[in-house]
């Protein structure tokens, strides 16, 4: 079977770094998700609950603000939990694996060839600077 989505959209808040009782970091953030298509003329848009763990947690606490239009790649996690007035409740959530800039650091520069190492394994400082021109893309 396979659990496997990559999403682009921009956060709506700073990520939140939360500490579990054994002292692993967890952040959590929302991304705002545009839909490829119009209904009655509006565009449509998902807001998506990621959760990062470990060092992909520390990065994007570290680097990624309100606004900045980020690529994660991850999976989709149910949680069964109760609430203070004990009612059974579902969340839905993806699982931040891998996460990327999908854009300069000045908005109004197109997408930049600068991502994220694999924020799993790598220090935050990691990045890769790739210098391919459009005539080497292959679409």
């Amino acid at each position: 079977m396979l659990n496997n989505l990559t999403l682009m959209g921009r956060l709506t808040r700073d990520p939140k770094l939360r500490h579990t009782q054994s002292g692993t970091p967890v952040a959590s953030y929302t991304l705002a998700v545009n839909r490829d298509f119009e209904t009655s003329g509006n565009k449509e848009t998902d807001f998506i609950d990621v959760v990062a763990w470990k060092k992909a947690a520390e990065f994007a606490d570290s680097y990624f603000r309100k606004g900045q239009l980020v690529a994660v790649v991850g999976r989709i996690q149910t949680r069964k939990w109760s609430d203070k007035e004990g009612n059974n409740r579902v969340s839905v959530e993806v699982v931040a694996e891998r996460q990327y800039f999908a854009e300069g650091k000045n908005k109004a520069e197109p997408a930049s060839p600068h991502y994220a190492a694999d924020t799993s394994t790598a220090n935050p400082g990691d990045f890769m600077e790739l210098d391919v021109s459009d005539d080497e893309l292959p679409f």
